[in-house]
């Protein structure tokens, strides 16, 4: 090998700077550019080297393509900008990147006569300046989490009552909106999916750079990244996607030039599409050029070139398409404006006209005079829009959290959902909505459902609020890829029969996958197997309880796929009960007998974290004795978001309201895989651990579930029953586990084409022979699902392990919005006649299994456990 070659062979994994393409590749590329084809990543690699001719021609397409995203929005010819006040929170950070000259160290701060994070009146003395000036936009940005490097930083927040840095983030946003009226758009680094929960209500926008997707630079020493644990790219997509669940208008871009190939800056462009057509959420892209500073490791690194530049920028637009919103920092392109324009860029970004550019203090912003006249030489006009982008002011909810909704309408034209020239910047009350709990819409659906059923079989904006459905179908993929079957099944299915009846705890993984895929006598033998492991821990005896279910509000803007119950405050089918509506539902399941009412509802985005509370406390008020078996985890962290507490402070304030335990529903499957294609913003398995850990620490006992049948495999009904066999082992916490069979009917994921038309009568009798076997001796009482699979079905599992019907439920709607067949109730006298079905005698049972009060059974026999008025139940 020559040197010239070995120079080659090392500039490949260094930058950017491998031969040319040919000719040949530059004339295809550019062709199916012009045509409009969809580029792959090595088309795209080949554009990203354009340059003189050539990048003319690859700009011109561009800037077509960006005038016809413009013309389509409704705002032809104009490019836009945010008026803002950067607000560096704190320059600590707990990472390393050899770029950087914005993060500093303690002792500098201290030399320099500054605090660890900036003051509460420094933040608000430079929000107030900027106010005056018009800016409408607060720039928060800081170091990722300096606290777990620094212990200057974790004193100074122990010294000012915040339990971290995130914490401040938004107690500062909070006093922003009040005192200033300027909105956060907040920079904090990465952040979880919980920490998206508890800033959504303070900040109408987030972001944070992609900046690459190429890991060698995070992994390999002298890379920019290493040593940083927050610039991994996985993490970084992570953050991505997790922003997109939750419904957060979020900013991210590349940083070009810090030592990518051409093909890692294709790949990244492409990593960002994915994220933007999954989850529609990213409001804007920044491509945003590397400038090297003095006083740091990367200091002798050469500035990306202009053409670099361009070139990303015009192949930025061809791969994220018209319709996205794309910027370039003006003040890092010496003024050569015009080129940027013709690229395809639509936005300038955050300029100020009272802070520097903190991150790169040494390009001030260009005055926005200027930017108006070089933007108008090159045939556009200049307006002014808000840190949160027009598309997502007009889409109001579930982007924009009710609680700053107010602030935003207030410097927002109506019409185009740009900045209010006119809008006068002032503080505003940050404050729950009023009238939390007045009764609204169909409040009597939990009856009308199974005489006049649901008004359609899906909501209006089907085909928006859950996502890209070709991406899902995608990410679907590998979940739908059956379980490779044991080549010698029979043999398999012996042995690991055998060992069921010997000993479940000795079954092997490949075992029980084994046993999960058997079929005609060898499923018999295993419900019989699971059926004696029954009879030993349980007995002979069906349990079943008196409850009713309360679903307070089926308003709920998470974007579940598998949920046909949710729907939008202003859908037909929408409702909210009073306080007085549950309290008073409550009262009557008492009159009848019950012991137990069973409260969940959607997550509406007008409740308070406090709401819970306040229903739990009704019911207690109103019938003291009886069990308030309620919150989700999903509502759990919902609650602790909205109100600012730890989940387990939240937990342990509504225990105190009255909450007795917590259902273990909002599991679905715990594994992420198949997690996010059937939600959209619903928790992840983490936190669902996290929370039902916290709970069973706390004294509140919880039921366990498993929704099977869509999505899924076996492999993965194995991994989610070892998840909850280790956790009861830790904590002892679960009362039961629940099957719940995936009801397909109006299920958005099925009606999409993408899930499977629920599990199949062998996966009902396998699932719960498994659940037996699998959770013994653990969790000893396994319960089937009447509502989902009916009196016949039910009584089959009965057969094959399980010892529990669950309630009489009085009422139910999630499973009947679902497409349910099998009514809203059953009498004390229908649960006994499915356990007679079965071959066995059943008993009523508490909600932790106790005995059930003489009194209590004397009034329930009274009424047959049900309200005096029901509706006859719908056989399927």
């Amino acid at each position: 090998m020559t040197d010239h070659q070995a120079d080659q062979q090392t500039d490949r994994h260094s930058g950017p700077t491998a031969p040319p393409p040919t000719r040949n590749a530059m004339r295809r590329a550019l062709r199916r550019a012009r045509d409009g084809v969809a580029l792959d990543v090595g088309e795209a690699a080949v554009l990203l080297r354009a340059r003189d001719e050539d990048l003319a021609e690859l700009v011109a397409v561009a800037g077509r393509v960006r005038d016809a995203g413009l013309e389509a929005a409704g705002r032809p010819g104009v490019i836009t900008y945010s008026k803002s006040v950067f607000i560096p929170l704190t320059r600590l950070c707990r990472d390393k990147c050899h770029y950087c000259t914005f993060v500093t160290v303690p002792g500098k701060l201290r030399r320099e006569g500054h605090g660890m994070f900036m003051s509460p009146d420094e933040v608000l003395d430079i929000a107030r300046k900027g106010a005056a000036l018009g800016c409408k936009e607060a720039l928060i940005t800081l170091g990722d989490k300096p606290e777990d490097r620094w212990p200057e930083a974790r004193e100074w927040l122990d010294a000012h009552g915040y339990d971290d840095t995130l914490a401040y983030v938004r107690a500062m946003s909070v006093r922003i909106l009040e005192e200033t009226g300027l909105l956060p758009h907040l920079n904090p680094g990465v952040l979880s999916w919980t920490d998206f929960q508890r800033l959504k209500p303070v900040a109408p926008s987030m972001g944070m750079m992609l900046e690459t997707t190429a890991t060698r630079l995070w992994s390999e020493p002298g890379g920019p990244h290493f040593g940083s644990p927050d610039k991994e790219p996985a993490v970084r997509l992570r953050v991505l996607e997790d922003a997109g669940r939750s419904s957060v208008p979020f900013t991210s871009g590349l940083l070009l030039g810090i030592g990518e190939t051409y093909e890692e800056r294709a790949e990244s462009l492409f990593a960002l599409r994915r994220t933007a057509r999954a989850y529609h959420g990213i409001q804007e892209l920044i491509i945003q050029n590397f400038r090297a500073k003095p006083d740091t490791a990367m200091r002798a690194m050469p500035d990306a070139e202009l053409d670099d530049l361009v070139a990303a920028v015009a192949v930025a637009r061809l791969i994220m398409g018209p319709s996205a919103c794309l910027q370039a920092p003006p003040n890092l392109v010496d003024a050569e404006y015009e080129r940027l324009i013709a690229a395809g860029v639509d936005d300038w970004g955050g300029v100020s006209p009272l802070t520097i550019d903190h991150v790169n203090p040494e390009r001030p912003w260009p005055r926005i005079e200027e930017l108006a006249e070089r933007s108008a030489a090159a045939g556009f006009e200049l307006r002014e829009r808000l840190c949160v982008y027009p598309e997502f002011v007009r889409r109001g909810e579930p982007w924009l959290d009710p609680r700053i909704v107010p602030h935003v309408r207030a410097l927002a034209d109506p019409e185009t959902g740009l900045a209010n020239p006119d809008a006068v910047v002032r503080g505003l009350p940050w404050q729950e909505p009023d009238e939390t709990f007045a009764a609204t819409g169909r409040t009597d659906l939990h009856a009308t459902i199974d005489t006049e059923g649901r008004t359609g079989d899906r909501r209006e904006d089907f085909d928006e609020v859950y996502g890209d459905w070709e991406a899902l179908r995608e990410a679907a993929a590998p979940g739908m890829v059956p379980d490779a079957v044991p080549e010698r099944i029979d043999a398999d299915l012996r042995e690991a029969l055998a060992v069921a009846a010997d000993d479940p705890t000795r079954l092997t993984d490949a075992q029980a996958l084994a046993l999960f895929h058997a079929d005609g006598p060898a499923l018999d033998a295993l419900c019989a197997v699971a059926d004696d492991v029954r009879k030993s821990v349980s007995g002979d005896e069906v349990t079943y309880i008196v409850t009713r279910n309360i679903n307070f509000t089926n308003v709920c803007y998470t974007g579940c796929r598998f949920c046909a119950f949710a729907q939008r405050r202003t859908d037909a089918d929408a409702y909210t009960l009073s306080l007085d509506q549950v309290a008073d539902r409550a009262q009557q399941a008492w009159e009848v007998g019950a012991v137990e009412v069973c409260m969940q509802g959607g997550i509406h985005p007008d409740l308070p974290g406090t709401a819970y509370f306040d229903i739990a406390r009704a019911v207690k008020e109103r019938v003291p004795g009886m069990h308030v078996h309620a919150f989700s985890p999903m509502e759990v962290v919902n609650g602790a978001t909205r109100t600012g507490l730890s989940i387990r402070e939240w937990l342990t304030a509504a225990k105190e309201a009255g909450l007795d335990s917590i259902p273990g529903t909002a599991a679905e499957i715990l594994d992420d895989e198949v997690r996010w294609v059937l939600t959209k913003g619903k928790l992840p398995a983490a936190t669902w651990i996290e929370v039902i850990t916290t709970a069973h620490e706390l004294g509140l006992r919880s039921s366990s579930t498993m929704m099977y049948g869509h999505v899924d495999q076996p492999r993965h009904w194995l991994g989610h029953l070892r998840t909850l066999a280790s956790l009861q082992q830790r904590t002892g916490g679960f009362t039961e586990f629940v099957t719940l069979p995936f009801i397909h009917t109006n299920a958005p994921v099925y009606l999409a084409g993408i899930a499977r038309p629920g599990p199949t009568i062998r996966d009902n009798r396998a699932v719960t022979a498994m659940a037996r076997l699998l959770l013994h001796p653990h969790i000893p009482n396994i319960q089937t699902s009447w509502v989902k699979l009916g009196a016949e079905g039910a009584a089959e599992m009965l057969r094959s392990g399980a010892n529990d019907l669950g309630g009489t439920l009085m009422e139910e709607t999630i499973s009947r919005m679902a497409g349910s067949s099998y009514g809203s109730y059953r009498s004390i006298r229908d649960l006994e006649a499915i356990a007679e079905a079965a071959g066995r005698p059943s008993r009523p049972r508490t909600t932790l299994y106790g005995e059930v009060p003489k009194e209590r059974q004397e009034t329930a026999r009274a009424s047959d456990g049900h309200l005096p008025e029901l509706l006859p139940v719908i056989e399927g």
